[in-house]
């Protein structure tokens, strides 16, 4: 019998992260390929993956009837038992079956979970929180997601809408979200708060080097590192403040969950993690009830851009 192999896929709005793993769960191949995974329709994302399914096999010169299963994380509310896409900020996806057409294309099963919910099933089979029986993430990125296991089971709530941590409301007089409301978590300490906090001092007339990197959007994780390297004034505090409501978050989750693990992944914590859990440990004591605190660990992920993959993975072997 030849051997199986398994395709994991990290889809996203800028790029799509795809990896082959081997019967041995080792990955075999990989590509990493920048695309507007929005376009203007979800047709071109569907696209978009199939292309990139179709390089994976081309460039490691395999077929499909060597592929097992196809599973993917993907930003936004995801009916994982039906495979479809009901909503997802800022990509065009609205009650979007993914899974017909791709089982179509390719003859095998096909399986999607929102991708920090994934994410952190990834840490939980292989990384930073293997081990553990209760876990909470929150993955940093360019908007703000989160994850739970509970009692080793992958908690998505009812219609699988559960661990939207990004939008726990800690201002309601604060910046405005992208999901309407105002002072979410995800407003002040994802990449979109970040960068609407340094453009709007900039705007003030102070003067930041990151001034450029969020002019037209959000910035890149490296011009972070850089900037928080030299000390530029502006993003310092920027980061000051997100870690401030990291760490305010996190006391009320611990406080929700008394979890085994707290895990922070995502891009912005592969680029400055350790600044960031420094600073959430300086002050997360304060919104902690003393009794639950000291019995959870807090740990950056530690899988960095695998995350989404391996939970991915862990989706096909548990199917």
């Amino acid at each position: 019998m030849s051997e199986k192999y398994k395709i994991c896929l990290d889809i996203g709005g800028t790029k799509v992260l795809g990896a082959i793993f081997d019967s041995r769960e080792n990955i075999a191949f990989r590509i990493k390929k920048k695309t507007k995974a929005g376009g203007d329709s979800a047709q071109n994302v569907e696209e978009v993956i199939i292309s990139v399914v179709e390089e994976l096999l081309h460039e490691s010169g395999l077929k499909a009837s060597q592929i097992e299963a196809i599973a993917a994380g993907a930003p936004g509310v995801i009916d994982q038992s039906a495979g479809v896409i009901l909503f997802s900020p800022n990509l065009p996806w609205r009650n979007y079956d993914i899974r017909t057409p791709l089982k179509k294309k390719f003859g095998v099963p096909f399986f999607i979970g929102n991708d920090v919910n994934v994410g952190v099933l990834g840490e939980y089979k292989y990384g930073a929180a293997k081990g553990y029986h209760d876990v909470v993430g929150l993955f940093v990125g360019t908007g703000m997601g989160g994850g739970l296991i509970l009692n080793d089971q992958l908690y998505t709530g009812h219609g699988f809408k559960a661990a939207e941590m990004g939008h726990m409301v800690l201002d309601p007089e604060g910046p405005l979200c992208n999901c309407g409301q105002r002072g979410c978590l995800e407003a002040f300490s994802s990449k979109q708060g970040i960068s609407a906090y340094i453009r709007e001092q900039t705007a003030r007339g102070r003067e930041s080097e990151m001034a450029d990197a969020v002019k037209n959007g959000v910035f890149k994780s490296k011009a972070l590192k850089k900037a928080l390297a030299n000390h530029d004034t502006v993003t310092c505090e920027a980061v000051d403040r997100a870690c401030h409501y990291l760490a305010i978050a996190t006391g009320s989750l611990i406080n929700t969950f008394s979890p085994d693990i707290f895990i922070y992944g995502g891009g912005v914590i592969e680029a400055v993690g350790d600044i960031f859990l420094e600073k959430i440990l300086a002050e997360v004591d304060r919104y902690c009830m003393p009794s639950i605190r000291p019995t959870v660990e807090l740990k950056n992920a530690a899988l960095g851009d695998d995350s989404v993959i391996y939970g991915a993975l862990a989706m096909i072997n548990e199917a």
